[in-house]
């Protein structure tokens, strides 16, 4: 059984990641956004005063998604390859493969600024690993295609969780996507990176006891990537428990 520190997370292929899965809008980018979206809303310009991307990686659309709700954006990555990606595109310019992205994102949300270039201002590149989390720190907590695709070990998924839940103060919100069901999966003819493989019934056995307004949606698999193995995207909103009654989950 692999777990997070057994993997090269320097060496992520960020180009071959990009190209697989961001160098155009899939249908299930659409599905991802059109979830964000409708919580980002409901938030005043602004009125976020430091929000989290955990494990932000390559992906630019949730960062732009919190882009007029937040006024301070960590995008913490543990990735020497992710840090130095994230990096470029805020000092030099975003590719305009993220364009198409980022006008679905501003028609679902007009609070955005005119240019993905301008809702990224508001971000921070924090190099470090849920180790580096103080409790309570933040008003929201975004994750997407994280805690299920670093280890093969569920109690690990759980503590990454657990870790997410509790980057935010009591009442914070908590966004998150996952793919669907996953194994240890390939980027492009890179080694074999390791994943846990969750359903519905085992994000409600971690964030039941830690969160109220749990919901989770599912988006169908998208057969227009390359194939991981999974079965298609959950996506999850909650809010940090005052009270937590601290019940483990089951391992498996």
């Amino acid at each position: 059984m692999r777990r997070n520190r057994d993997a090269d997370w320097d060496a992520w292929p960020v180009a071959d990641y990009l190209a697989e899965n961001y160098r155009r809008l899939h249908p299930c980018d659409i599905g991802v956004i059109h979830h964000h979206a409708a919580v980002y809303r409901r938030y005043a310009p602004g009125s976020l005063a430091r929000t989290l991307e955990l494990g932000a990686g390559p992906n630019l659309y949730p960062l732009m998604l919190a882009g007029a709700a937040s006024r301070r954006i960590d995008a913490l990555e543990p990735s020497a390859a992710g840090i130095r990606y994230l990096r470029r595109q805020l000092a030099e310019g975003v590719d305009a493969s993220w364009q198409p992205f980022y006008a679905l994102c501003r028609s679902l949300d007009p609070a955005l600024p005119e240019s993905g270039a301008e809702a990224l201002r508001p971000v921070r590149v924090v190099p470090g690993t849920v180790d580096d989390l103080v409790p309570g720190t933040y008003d929201l907590a975004s994750m997407n295609f994280v805690a299920e695709s670093v280890t093969e070990d569920f109690a690990e998924f759980t503590a990454l969780c657990d870790a997410f839940v509790h980057a935010v103060r009591p009442g914070g919100r908590l966004l998150a996507a996952f793919m669907e069901r996953m194994p240890s999966y390939r980027i492009g003819a890179g080694p074999l990176w390791p994943a846990c493989p969750v359903d519905e019934a085992a994000l409600r056995a971690v964030f039941t006891p830690r969160t109220t307004g749990l919901r989770i949606a599912r988006v169908a698999k998208d057969l227009t990537l390359p194939e991981y193995g999974d079965t298609g995207i959950l996506l999850l909103t909650a809010e940090r428990s005052a009270t937590e009654t601290g019940a483990p989950a089951p391992q498996g």
